[in-house]
């Protein structure tokens, strides 16, 4: 079961209230504050993290089982943890990055 989490939208725009997370060099900011779950991001020139994440908005699901969303698709992120708790892969549909998280129980 598939429940939609968040909307990210790459920016360029610094934002106040942003969280820096160091491992992918960017900051987030505003989902907290959003009623709509809408994420802004934004990335350092050398950030890891793959263009099309970088370049084009994303949408979010939380699913209960990881891994079995990301069976025979095509994965643009591994399975990685970006805090206690929560893991995250992201994957490419019709173009797009779409991202799937799972909480721990």
């Amino acid at each position: 079961m598939r429940k939609y989490h968040h909307l990210g939208i790459p920016s360029d725009i610094k934002s106040e209230g942003e969280t820096y997370l160091e491992e992918y060099k960017m900051y987030i900011s505003g989902y907290e504050t959003s009623p709509y779950g809408v994420e802004w991001m934004r990335f350092e020139p050398d950030s890891p993290l793959p263009e099309l994440v970088k370049t084009v908005p994303h949408v979010a699901f939380e699913v209960e089982d990881l891994v079995a969303e990301l069976e025979g698709k095509e994965v643009l992120i591994e399975p990685n943890s970006p805090s206690k708790g929560v893991t995250v892969a992201f994957i490419v549909d019709n173009g797009a990055p779409i991202e799937f998280i799972q909480f721990d129980k």
